[in-house]
């Protein structure tokens, strides 16, 4: 097995556990490199961004770093079809599901095909004025431009009006989105395993605007409502932030592709909800 190791080194000891991460990997038989994301000094020589290219004969992903670091990864490996796996160095890590003290016995059982894939739904949304799509592997946020003024926005399924939101904002989460910041915005905890996405208002001034959760093959479509002044901003996955024209739309639902992600038990979700979740 060809395995890819990547991390971004915001902490000091990204690059010592990379190192340490490729020497229990090699230990059971595995071929390993290092793809530094951007910014990240790279070790031996190593690139310095996930592309075809770079991830070239590679078998799977491991990621060292936080959500963020995962991410970032988790979108390419979607696209060229590779398991990606987590190990937390973050202050959550939800994604992951390789904490520091597990590195030893999961990183053999990787390198041992010993594992399970568990497949993720990505959205993929066409906004008005982008040049390409955007993908989300948790959430597609709406808000203002204006840090002190509400949005106005209307929600569509389909082609039927199903909301109006006058408030901070929208989410549209995956499942595995729906721990993150639509969670904190009271939307439903929704299994891993559901094909299906979540429309969560954000603050809205109204006591009945409960989320929404929605079918795989509904197409969700968020437009300025007629009381919007001023600019509107789309963030994907918070990697991403472009505008929404006054006259424009985002139209989304879950994409063809999804991200393989490397568990070692049907339950880790529900672990990390246990976890990293009930206790803060």
């Amino acid at each position: 097995m060809r395995i890819c190791l990547t991390g971004y080194n915001a902490k000091p000891e990204t690059a010592r556990v990379l190192d340490r991460a490729a020497e229990i990997l090699r230990c059971e038989g595995a071929e390993t490199f290092i793809v530094p994301q951007s910014g990240f000094d790279a070790p031996h020589g190593a690139a310095n961004a996930l592309d075809a290219q770079t991830l070239d004969g590679a078998d799977a992903v491991v990621t060292v770093g936080g959500d963020g670091t995962m991410l970032h990864a988790a979108k390419e490996c979607a696209r060229l079809g590779l398991p990606v796996l987590g190990v937390n160095l973050g202050r959550t890590g939800f994604l992951a599901t390789c904490e520091l003290d597990e590195m030893e016995t999961k990183l053999s059982r990787l390198a041992k095909g010993d594992f399970s894939v568990e497949h993720r739904a990505l959205l993929q949304a066409e906004c008005t004025g982008a040049k390409a799509p955007l993908i989300a592997l948790n959430d597609l946020v709406i808000y203002s431009g204006e840090r002190r003024q509400t949005v106005d926005l209307d929600v569509f399924c389909d082609v039927m009006p199903v909301s109006n939101c006058r408030g901070d904002g929208v989410i549209l989460a995956t499942p595995t989105g729906s721990t993150a910041y639509s969670l904190s915005a009271g939307g439903p905890i929704l299994d891993a395993r559901i094909r299906g996405l979540v429309v969560t208002s954000i603050c809205a001034h109204s006591l009945q605007r409960p989320a929404i959760v929605f079918a795989a093959d509904r197409r969700i479509t968020v437009r300025p409502g007629p009381d919007q002044r001023g600019p509107i901003l789309i963030s994907s996955d918070g990697e991403q932030e472009i505008p929404l024209p006054a006259d424009g739309e985002l139209r989304a639902g879950l994409s063809e592709k999804s991200v393989k992600l490397i568990t070692f038990n049907g339950t880790d979700q529900f672990d990390a909800i246990d976890k990293k979740l009930r206790g803060r």
